[in-house]
């Protein structure tokens, strides 16, 4: 992807130098939606992060300064739909750089590849992504009850976990200014 900046961030694919900072908060997934992600060590976070840089649909976010790596988006693209989603860093957080990145992002979708609508999925108990989906202007669709497990109990039985779904579409986003 070329990259996007903004006034302290850029959105970028994955480098293999990114590894380290991948690893940082990786290693322990703070939202357990990326529990599938988690990294044992350096060697797998370099291998993601070579992984990742062949994938235009994983942004790395980096500070615009220095080009350190604080978190990712990712736009998976289905037609004229896009699920997007964010992971961050939790020592970046409460700086405003999720929504300085998620709007970017959403802009670009809209713009420059014509997305009709955008949607996230996020855990009911994930309020500073659901406050971030608010913030862009996204609207709440719905709730889905015991709707995905990412882990177990102590007896191997799954955790189910509420997930809302949020969306926004072109018109919603012209409608914001953001068009």
């Amino acid at each position: 992807m070329n990259p996007i900046e903004t006034e302290r961030l850029v959105l970028r694919n994955f480098r293999r130098e990114d590894a380290d900072r991948l690893f940082a908060y990786l290693q322990a997934p703070v939202a357990s939606c990326f529990l599938s992600l988690t990294l044992r060590d350096r060697d797998a976070a370099e291998a993601e992060a070579v992984k990742r840089s062949d994938d235009d649909e994983q942004i790395a976010v980096a500070l615009k300064d220095t080009d350190q790596l604080i978190g990712d988006l990712f736009a998976h693209v289905e037609d004229d739909t896009v699920a997007v989603g964010w992971n961050f860093n939790p020592a970046f957080s409460g700086q405003g750089y999720a929504f300085e990145a998620a709007r970017a992002l959403f802009a670009h979708l809209f713009d420059d590849l014509s997305a009709r609508r955008l949607y996230a999925y996020v855990e009911d108990h994930n309020h500073p992504s659901q406050r971030l989906c608010e913030r862009l202007g996204m609207r709440k669709e719905g709730l889905f009850l015991d709707y995905v497990s990412f882990r177990k109990d102590d007896a191997g039985q799954p955790i189910y976990e509420n997930t809302l779904q949020y969306a926004l579409l072109r018109r919603e986003w012209e409608a914001l200014g953001g068009g």
